[in-house]
């Protein structure tokens, strides 16, 4: 019991655990089966230290197991968990990790990222946004893994230039049993997680488990809560020759308070704890005096300032397949099923509406509408109107894998992804408290809506976009030299298209950019002016050119290499190298930044974004040390922005410059005694502009960006653990992770000074039923002060000529906070 407790936490996060042939690897179930020619055995089995297998994929990859999963905090986000390996740096924004994060992956932000959950992609349909609080629950996952700056040649994504992020569900196990744990910690956290086997069960021998979370707490500062509730199922139906049948299913909802963000003049000023107000006020914050005035609002209920009003709900939900069939002795096919449920606000709004504005009065003669019920039409009333996504997204992987003979396989995959992708801003009215009546504003199914004069309903966003991925890919794997050397050929090739919806006016040549004073479009039924000879309309006595509701479709594809070769030197060292090459395509916000052409709305021409990446690795194994590094070189092209079209005259998004980037990756354990293992891993990171950003028709209108660094991305990163069983009963677990300093804007003239962060996990088994142990973790140990996520700014202070300053916020990192948990397994 002690020996294999050590080698799972020798792993730590830095070079993985497999404590069997048959562990569940990530990604689709054909990368998993290849993967697995990928482990180095010996007549003795795996080859491992404390059984850490030694790999030999010729890519730069680090993970996790459940066992390390269960030293970290309960409820927390894998996301978080991965962070201390090399190349990945996670900012959790609660000590729980329900409020979500920010990730950047060898300087990639997540949208550029591919997250996949038994191999089926989460990133969002439209503008590839992960979202770290919903995540399955840590007790479930068997394995974690990060590829830096690589994808598998299947990989279903149409978004993944900086690499990828995979975790894989457990497996049903034999027996009949059952998972209990119970947290209790500051802040209120109180967490209860469940999780029954069936063992084997009727003529077949099917296996099956069924589990449920709830988990509560207060946010650390300020006024609110996070709740989530989980519920998730798996069957497993083993075949003849290791071939399955697996479905799999799993709902997650979420009912969020925001945490205050804050510029740094407002921390330096009022410090970490400050956060929206307890009531329905009108705020404002003086900075430089140091002093905070609070009134009623103008129009009740406009209080954006409000906790109340900040709310962040998610139902999200899945069902995933898999399946393993061997047609004959050396063919086998594979194919990876899913159905994913979305419906979600991308934002907290608030919106004010006069009861005389056209968007009330639409198509009728009346002069307005009372939408407050005062008995007139002179007001100014406040809603709430939050960017809801409603997404729908049925998708397929399939492989044909054949064995040539034990040394030659050679693959070829589909993959299919199709997203109905719906994003509203119904209105919804308030209640006398300022809270809003329904999370997702007037939604259907959900709240009502605010009726307009006309009989048509208020709403501040209105479109439908389909997301459709067809890809195919094949690779070749061969063992040459007696198995020294291992060659990976592959080729993807993804054909991404969507089709766009506007059912709104959008103003001409504009961004996207909220529900409130700005937004880019009207949503009315109001009968505009004869259109003009360009094709654009205005409302009333307003110069503004709008363009009218359109359709359109857009197409983009390529063709992707994916290499990579290792040599085994001698039974200790390994050499690989690998270049992979990456594609995104643009974002549906990107594209809904239309154009007048021909008289008629036409999407922004963006190219997609590309990448092509080199890694040199080598590997070190012995019985009692693992250890890697790796050199790496990424070439960014297309990176999408907004800036200025001299011929347009205006602000558009569009490809601008490339960014050239070099860093190195190395990690290590060694497990010195028995009882004591340390691990640790290093990463450095120089990502650099190449070109200047145009922002405006004057010479003196430009961005100085070449040269600059990559905004939130840390230099240097290190992590660090130390696992320790003080008893056969009693072990301790200390780790560090440090982030260096992340520039907050693009011409990096604000800095988020780095820092440091240590953590502690000490654990006592308990002789009861098969396993029970009681563990205290403590996030944050010396309550470090630091900046987390940061929402970033193309620059701080006005460059003259070239824009105005606006101040990049940040979310304050927790102070420590303890938890303590009860996990019994029977």
């Amino acid at each position: 019991m002690m020996t294999k407790k050590l080698a799972c936490l020798a792993s730590t996060a830095l070079v993985g655990c497999l404590l069997s042939a048959t562990s569940a690897f990530a990604q689709s179930t054909a990368s998993q089966a290849n993967e697995l020619e990928g482990v180095v055995v010996t007549a003795a089995g795996q080859k491992s230290v404390g059984g850490i297998i030694a790999e030999t994929l010729p890519k730069t990859r680090s993970s996790v197991n459940e066992e390390f999963i269960a030293t970290q905090v309960t409820g927390q986000s894998i996301l978080q968990t991965l962070n201390l390996v090399p190349g990945l740096s996670f900012t959790n924004n609660d000590p729980y990790g329900s409020s979500g994060g920010n990730i950047r992956l060898r300087g990639f932000d997540g949208n550029r990222v591919s997250v996949t959950f038994d191999g089926i992609p989460l990133n969002d349909t439209g503008n590839y946004a992960i979202f770290p609080n919903q995540m399955l629950d840590g007790e479930l996952i068997s394995r974690a893994s990060v590829n830096q700056g690589t994808t598998d040649v299947d990989s279903p994504t149409a978004s993944a230039t900086g690499g990828t992020i995979n975790y894989s569900t457990r497996k049903p196990k034999s027996e009949m049993g059952a998972l209990f744990t119970l947290s209790g910690g500051e802040d209120s956290y109180r967490r209860i997680f469940a999780l029954a086997e069936t063992g084997e069960f009727g003529p077949f021998g099917t296996t099956a488990w069924f589990a449920m979370s709830d988990q509560k707490y207060d946010k650390w500062k300020g006024f609110g809560t996070f709740e989530k509730t989980q519920y998730n199922a798996r069957v497993y139906q083993a075949l003849n020759d290791g071939d399955f049948l697996s479905l799999a299913v799993h709902y997650n909802e979420n009912r969020n308070n925001n945490i205050r963000q804050m510029t740094l003049p407002e921390y330096r000023a009022f410090g970490r704890e400050l956060d929206f107000t307890e009531n329905c006020t009108s705020r404002v914050l003086n900075a430089t005096n140091r002093t905070i005035t609070e009134t009623a609002p103008v129009v009740p209920g406009n209080c954006s300032d409000f906790f109340g009003r900040q709310v962040n709900p998610s139902n999200t939900g899945n069902v995933r397949g898999a399946a393993s069939f061997h047609l004959a002795p050396s063919l086998r096919l594979t194919v990876d099923p899913s159905f994913q449920y979305v419906l979600a606000d991308g934002g907290s709004q608030l919106a004010t509406i006069s009861e005389t504005d056209g968007r009330v009065r639409g198509t009728a003669t009346a002069l307005g509408r009372d939408l407050n019920g005062d008995g007139d039409t002179a007001d100014t009333v406040a809603f709430f109107a939050p960017s809801v996504t409603n997404t729908r997204r049925y998708g397929v992987t399939s492989s044909i894998i054949w064995d040539l003979s034990d040394n030659h396989r050679v693959r070829a995959a589909y993959t299919g992804d199709y997203g109905r992708h719906r994003q509203t801003g119904e209105y919804t009215n308030l209640n006398s408290d300022g809270t809003t009546t329904n999370v997702f504003g007037g939604k259907d199914g959900e709240g009502v809506k605010v009726a307009t004069a006309d009989g048509s309903f208020l709403r501040a966003r209105d479109r439908f976009s389909i997301a459709q991925l067809n890809q195919v890919s094949a690779d070749y794997r061969g063992r040459f030299m007696d198995d020294r050397l291992v060659v990976n050929i592959g080729v993807r090739a993804p054909y991404f298209e969507r089709e766009l919806n506007q059912y709104c006016y959008t103003q001409n040549a504009s961004s996207v950019v909220g529900v409130v004073s700005g937004f880019a479009v009207s949503c009315t039924t109001q009968v505009p002016n004869a259109a003009a000879a360009d094709g654009s309309v205005t409302f009333g006595t307003s110069t503004t050119k709008f363009i009218k509701p359109y359709s359109a479709n857009v197409k983009y594809d390529d063709i992707l290499p994916n290499l990579g070769a290792s040599y085994e030197l001698t039974d200790n060292h390994t050499v690989y190298a690998s270049y992979a090459e990456g594609f995104s395509a643009p974002r549906t916000d990107s594209l809904y930044t239309a154009t007048l052409r021909g008289g008629v709305g036409t999407p922004a021409d963006v190219e997609p974004e590309t990448t092509q990446t080199v890694d040199l690795g080598y590997r070190f194994s012995m019985p009692e040390v693992v250890a890697s590094v790796a050199l790496w070189n990424t070439k960014f092209q297309n990176r999408i922005v907004q800036s200025f079209d001299q011929d347009l005259g205006i602000s558009i998004d569009r490809n601008v410059g490339e960014v050239k980037a070099f860093g190195l990756d190395a990690q290590a354990a060694w497990q010195l005694e028995e009882y004591l293992t340390v691990s640790g891993s290093f990463s450095y990171n120089n990502s650099e502009l190449q070109q200047d950003l145009r922002t405006g028709t004057a010479a003196t209108a430009i961005l100085p960006l070449a040269g600059k660094k990559v905004v939130e991305t840390p230099e240097y990163t290190w992590a660090a653990r130390v696992d320790w069983d003080i008893t056969e009963a009693l072990s301790l677990g200390v780790q560090a992770k440090y982030t260096g300093d992340r520039f907050a804007t693009d011409v990096n003239d604000e800095v988020a000074p780095g820092y440091s962060r240590i953590d502690l996990s000490l654990r006592y088994d308990i002789p009861f039923a098969k396993s029970t142990y009681v563990q205290l973790n403590v996030d944050n140990l010396f309550d470090e002060d630091h900046f987390g996520s940061i929402s970033s700014r193309t620059n701080a202070v006005t460059i003259p000529g070239g824009a105005f300053g606006s101040a990049p916020t940040y979310h304050i990192g927790a102070p420590r906070t303890m938890q303590v948990t009860l996990r019994a397994e029977f």
